[in-house]
This record gives structure tokens, sequence and C-alpha cells, in this order.
């Protein structure tokens, strides 16, 4: 089994068509054809995970309210263990991402979403229950969205709860420091460059460079680096091995980053040496960037592409 902690979004798509632009502003007429709801967030690590065959256990928090409610019954539908998903009714609702596309093209997105730190009394609820959990736990995976569920504070008493567990994180870099004691962390070009302090460049040489201080700064086993259309790479403490893109069409890379972490844990859980983990999140990535919206990979796709 595989643990995901981390912050639970609802990415909703608001999806239509547009023929005309509105007479009252600049902007394009959307005209609505359908409303879907996926796992976002750190849950959609979960979707990725499921569509791996791969045993899960969601921990997080949602609203009292119907969005917090569909969470629940969807994971429930993913046979994911989601007693350690904590409904709070203290105001803070269940985060969702509203994204409105037309002809495959995002034209807006909105947040509903409480930022604010977990209280204490829900933190350590939320550790009882992980703790309860750890000897069924393969590994763990950090998703952290900076929605108050994975704060320095929290990732203090946590990580050094999960003991010799293969821990991956998907970081954001104002947390960077707080990291210290995982296996691995999976940031984009981007994030990776705020953590080490080092400019955004696109170059195998400098992101090696990047690669390298973060694995000295952070006491790491791996660095994997996501780089858009330059694929990846991976540190191993010894070697910088870059991944060149398999992708053939890119039509929308959201979520591509929960696939990436997905199965690159999965495949260190079952064995594989990290830079086989890597080539296979690498492919796994190249077939969700292919579909529209949040989207899984499963071994199938993986496999043929």
């Amino acid at each position: 089994m595989i643990l995901v902690i981390g912050d639970i979004i609802v990415d909703e798509f608001v999806l239509g068509d547009v023929s005309r632009i509105s007479p009252e502003a600049p902007v394009p007429v959307v005209h609505v054809e359908n409303i879907e709801r996926r796992l976002g967030g750190s849950a959609n690590v979960i979707r990725n995970l499921h569509a791996l065959e791969q045993p899960t256990a969601m921990y997080g928090v949602v609203g009292d309210d119907e969005p917090g409610q569909w969470v629940h019954t969807r994971l429930a539908e993913l046979n994911a263990k989601h007693d350690g998903v904590l409904t709070k009714n203290n105001g803070r609702p269940t985060a969702i991402k509203t994204r409105v596309i037309a002809r495959h093209q995002q034209v807006v997105r909105f947040d509903y979403e409480w930022i604010k730190p977990l209280q204490e009394d829900i933190q350590a609820d939320l550790l009882e229950k992980i703790k309860n959990k750890l000897d069924d736990a393969k590994a763990v995976i950090l998703s952290d969205y900076a929605k108050g569920v994975l704060t320095p504070a929290f990732l203090e008493r946590l990580i050094p709860l999960l003991g010799d567990k293969i821990i991956a994180i998907d970081p954001k870099p104002n947390h960077t420091h707080a990291y210290q004691g995982a296996t691995v962390i999976t940031p984009n070009l981007q994030e990776a460059a705020a953590m080490a302090n080092m400019k955004s460049i696109n170059e195998d040489t400098h992101v090696e460079s990047m690669a390298r201080k973060l694995h000295q700064e952070l006491k790491l086993q791996y660095i994997l680096i996501t780089r858009s259309e330059r694929g990846m790479s991976l540190f191993d403490g010894h070697t910088c091995h870059h991944i060149p893109t398999a992708a053939r069409d890119v039509f929308d890379v959201t979520g591509a980053g929960d696939t990436v972490i997905a199965v690159f844990t999965t495949c260190l859980a079952r064995g594989d040496s990290a830079l086989e983990a890597a080539q296979t999140a690498n492919r796994a990535a190249s077939v969700v960037v292919g579909k529209v919206g949040t989207a899984t990979a499963c071994w199938q796709e993986i496999d043929s592409y």
C-alpha cells in the first residue's frame, strides 16, 4: 500500500464551445455543454495510483460541504482507504479549482480555497491516523500544494515518523528546508530553480547544478526534475541522467506531475532502480499530456508508449 498525504482539491471542468465575443467586454462567450469533476491536488495522485492497480490510503482535510462529501464518495469508488480524510466544519471549505475549457483550450480558471495552516488539534489527529497505518505501507507520497496541510511544522513532525519508508515529495519552494530526510523530491524546472535559488534555465548542465545543490542541501537520495519539452533529469547522488521526453502530442499538462510521482514511487516500491523508475514515469507523463484535463495512465498505455 502507498499512503498519500496532502492538499485535497476538487478539479472541476466547465466544457463548451466558443463562437463569438461578448458585446459587454472583449472576452469569449463559452456555451456550456458539460461540467465534469475529478479528484485533484493530492487526491489526483490517488487516481494515478488506482490506474496502476496500486492499493492506497488518502490523508488530508475537506470541508463539511457537498464537494467534501463527493471526495469521500469518489475515493470509496476507487477503493482507497479514506478514514484519514478529515471532514471539518470550522469554516474551511473543500478546495475547488474550476477550469473553463473551450475547443480543448483553457479560457480561465478560478479557485475557491482556504490556505491557512491546519490547527494543532487537526495536525495531531492526522498524525495519529497516519501512524496507525504505517505498518501496511511500502511508501508514502507527500503532495504539497501549499493549501495548509503540509506546513513546515507538520512536515518536521511527519517525516521522522515515517522511518525508513520510501518518502516521495511533490514540493513547493517555500517549504524547501522542511523536506530534509525524504527519499526523493520531484519538482518541475521552475520549482527546482526557486528551491536552489538559481535561474530557471532549461539546459542540461544548469539543471544538473541545481540537482546537485538540492541533493547536498537536503540530504536526499534522489532528485527528479521535470523539464517540460526537455523531458526530465534524475540525479542519484553520483550521476545526472537526462531523459528526453517521449511525448508525441501535448494537449494539457494539468496533473502531469502527479502522474510522475505516482509512477516513480510505485516503481521504486516494487524494486525498480531509480533510473528505471524515472524512465517509466517519463513515458507515463507522455501519455497523460496527450489527454485533456487531469488524466491518468495505466500500465498498458505506459508499456506500449
